[in-house]
């Protein structure tokens, strides 16, 4: 990237006096993560701060907070920490890895080593299945099964794949995600545990060991003796079910232009097929409910004049925009960090409508 820019984009960060969380636009430098305020969907100069990264440690996946999974955590040499939110596991991960070549760009064998992956695994002998299986179980450090949903049902007692991955790690019982995963499907061929709905039920049937666990956060698992499903009662979820029975295939934050207010806001957008909706969701609030979506059934999706600011927009916003007008005239405005990144959610959408 120009500029001496390694990677930038949204993150969700907590704040340091009011533990709010707040999204940003950070950009990662050599020997320094910059973030921005946002205001009318551009980032305000000079930057709001910056992270040193000279003697810094990362924790990654970092799991103090159980309703933010795809946290990093950052600790300056002065023991500042900083809390930073991705939008998904593969984005955490990417932004994880680049954060980690940055701290060690003067370490050419420490950069070489993050490139390197194991790809065997053996369950080492002093360590023992049950003792995992405990410490899952531990009320203050273990895994913590909730409500979860698939399929338009919902299953008690159950935790998503990609946050057993992290836990292994972050405990560690494994030391990549390859590892993690095939530690994970040892543990339910010794029914440990137990895949609970289509997608991890039907990834048993792989003959690789280490394919047989998805390390996904649509998957879901449950321990062995508290297997239990149940269909949601109406009175439970006020949106519908079916909206969020698809399958996802694109999230990420993106900026959007409210119907009443007309002020601009970044979400995180969810596109689901079988059936087609995007939901969005307010980065800031614990809770993993969306605040809006509209299905996209019918739906027609454009992208805007690049130069100057477009009709239906507000305020003095343009560039990387795209439209998307529903079945019954409604229309949304939304922004992209890049052109690209614009290209592909147009792209997604087209497929699935």
């Amino acid at each position: 990237m120009e500029d001496g820019v390694l990677k930038e984009g949204f993150l969700v960060k907590r704040g340091h006096i009011v533990h709010n969380w707040k999204v940003r636009w950070f950009i990662l430098q050599q020997n320094t993560l910059l973030y921005y305020k946002l205001e009318g969907g551009r980032k305000v100069t000079p930057p709001k701060g910056q992270i040193l990264l000279d003697g810094c440690t990362i924790t990654c996946p970092c799991l103090e907070y159980e309703n933010r999974p795809f946290l990093i955590k950052l600790k300056t040499r002065t023991a500042t920490e900083y809390f930073l939110e991705a939008c998904s596991r593969e984005e955490r991960d990417a932004w994880a890895f680049e954060i980690t070549g940055a701290i060690h760009a003067g370490q050419p064998g420490k950069v070489q080593q993050l490139h390197l992956l194991k790809n065997s695994f053996k369950l080492p002998p002093h360590l023992s299945l049950h003792r995992i299986v405990d410490k899952m179980h531990d009320s203050g450090s273990g895994i913590r099964p909730c409500l979860n949903m698939e399929q338009g049902s919902t299953y008690k007692k159950t935790f998503i794949g990609s946050s057993l991955v992290d836990w292994l790690i972050s405990n560690s019982f494994a030391a990549n995600r390859l590892e993690a995963v095939t530690l994970a499907s040892v543990l339910m061929e010794e029914n440990f545990l137990r895949p609970v709905g289509a997608r991890s039920t039907g990834a048993i049937r792989s003959g690789d060991l280490a394919e047989q666990f998805l390390d996904d956060s649509t998957a879901l698992y449950t321990f062995a003796e508290s297997y239990k499903k149940k269909t949601s009662p109406k009175e439970e979820i006020s949106l519908s079910t079916m909206e969020l029975s698809g399958t996802v295939v694109k999230q990420g934050y993106l900026a959007k232009q409210g119907h009443k207010r007309k002020n601009w806001k970044v979400r995180r957008f969810v596109l689901r097929k079988d059936p087609a909706f995007l939901h969005y969701y307010d980065p800031s609030k614990d809770e993993n409910r969306p605040v809006g979506g509209f299905s996209l059934r019918g739906s027609l999706v454009s992208a805007l004049e690049d130069n100057g600011v477009p009709t239906g927009v507000k305020g003095n916003v343009q560039g990387n925009l795209f439209k998307v007008i529903t079945k019954d005239d409604t229309h949304y405005y939304i922004q992209a960090s890049t052109k690209a990144e614009r290209a592909e959610w147009i792209e997604a959408i087209k497929k699935v409508t």
